[in-house]
């Protein structure tokens, strides 16, 4: 029996016991009601026979796979399914033994679902921790490799050479590992897309909350949003095939040269693609706005255009920057798109036409290679990975900050 069918087979023997338990809890405790109140409702009476069902089970369950994710025992499958109905049985039978109307059974359960609504929470806090700590440490073996120093102040990024050395081949120039050509193409190619992204985003936001009727907005919202579900490869192919060779044309028309690889097409795409997240959030944050202050700007006699520029959009500025910040952050982490339409090479140059590639980029392509994994070249893809996190944790702390703001300032 493999572990998928001992899986298969403990799930689906406990959802019958638990069906079971539930009709034998509440069928018991009702009998007894005769002889005294009950202190709860007759369900939670059901849900205590579950609960003593299924977690016994549960961190049978559990801890055989954690003995054998941690290599320290390999319990058979069949073993392991074995105990863990046995042990739901058992704890069924002591459920039911204890079953009496003057049984706490509401306060039992729902603390027994406060502690599982927390283990739920604690989720997405220990895997960003385990995020982190992963970073970190393979970061902290490249940081000892290479000066910090170099990686944040270096203009030239060629680990090409640190492989070579790895190999055994000498001759050549020591590798570099200077940051600095990939965070400028980073923060070109994400300027140009919230150059793109904010005026339109902005202004479809100001429509759909102002302008359009109901209609044309619950007909315009859902489709401006299904910009967000297009897969990023699918704007790759857009931008590589369709909007950098009219870039080309058009930079030749007016007598410029730009390559074919260039940083402009990859910022509009990618600005085309995150306007759902300016859009939707500005719209929610001008929508958000109390009615008293529209009321209060046309009956001193404004107009709608006056009333916009005036009073929603001075009150909705906190909103907006935070949207633009959320939006820049989103764009900070494409990678397809750039890896489909700019190009692989790091250029340190304020040229948008010309080829440049970005921080993830080189992520992937570090750790796609066939080096050893312990190479600094393979590990400089953590150190990336590290000062990206940092950046991006601070453009989102501070959108959080000036939404709590906002939210104080209206609430």
């Amino acid at each position: 029996m493999t572990s998928g069918q001992a899986a298969l087979l403990f799930f689906g023997g406990l959802f019958p016991l638990m069906a079971l338990a539930y009709m034998l809890g509440r069928r018991r405790v009702l009998a007894q009601e005769a002889t005294a109140p009950l202190h709860s409702r007759p369900g939670f009476y059901g849900w205590y026979a579950v609960v003593w069902l299924a977690l016994p089970a549960l961190v049978v369950a559990l801890g055989a796979t954690l003995l054998q994710l941690l290599g320290l025992a390999s319990p058979p499958a069949p073993m392991t399914l074995t105990a863990s109905l046995l042990v739901a049985a058992g704890g069924l039978a002591l459920a039911l033994r204890t079953l009496r109307p003057s049984l706490r059974a509401r306060n039992i359960v729902e603390g027994v679902a406060r502690w599982l609504l927390l283990a739920a929470s604690l989720v997405s806090i220990l895997t960003t921790l385990g995020i982190v700590l992963s970073i970190l440490f393979e970061a902290i073996r490249f940081f000892q490799t290479v000066s910090i120093w170099e990686f944040l102040t270096g203009t030239t990024w060629s680990p090409d050479t640190a492989f070579l050395g790895g190999a055994g081949r000498e001759g050549g120039e020591s590798a570099q590992f200077g940051s600095v050509p990939l965070f400028a193409g980073t923060f070109m190619i994400t300027a140009i897309a919230m150059v793109v992204a904010l005026p339109v985003g902005l202004l479809s936001a100001i429509y759909m909350s102002e302008y359009a009727p109901k209609r044309v907005r619950a007909a315009a919202k859902p489709t401006l949003e299904v910009l967000a579900g297009i897969p990023t490869v699918v704007y790759g192919f857009f931008a590589a095939i369709t909007v950098s060779p009219l870039v080309v044309q058009l930079a030749g028309y007016v007598g410029l040269d730009a390559s074919h690889s260039n940083a402009l097409a990859p910022g509009v795409v990618m600005g085309v693609m995150i306007i759902p997240f300016v859009s939707s959030l500005s719209d929610d944050v001008i929508s958000a706005i109390p009615h008293s202050l529209r009321e209060g700007s046309f009956a001193l006699g404004a107009t709608t255009s006056e009333t916009i520029k005036q009073v929603l959009l001075p009150a909705a500025l906190p909103g907006v920057i935070a949207a633009f910040i959320l939006a820049a952050s989103r764009a900070l982490g494409e990678t397809m798109i750039v890896v489909m339409a700019a190009g692989l090479r790091p250029n340190l140059t304020a040229n948008p036409l010309e080829d440049m590639t970005t921080v993830t980029v080189r992520i992937v392509d570090a750790l796609t290679g066939d080096q050893e994994f312990d190479s600094p070249q393979t590990l400089s893809a953590f150190g990336l990975g590290l000062m990206l996190f940092i950046v991006t944790l601070v453009l989102n702390m501070i959108s959080m900050y000036v939404v709590r703001r906002f939210h104080e300032k209206y609430d």
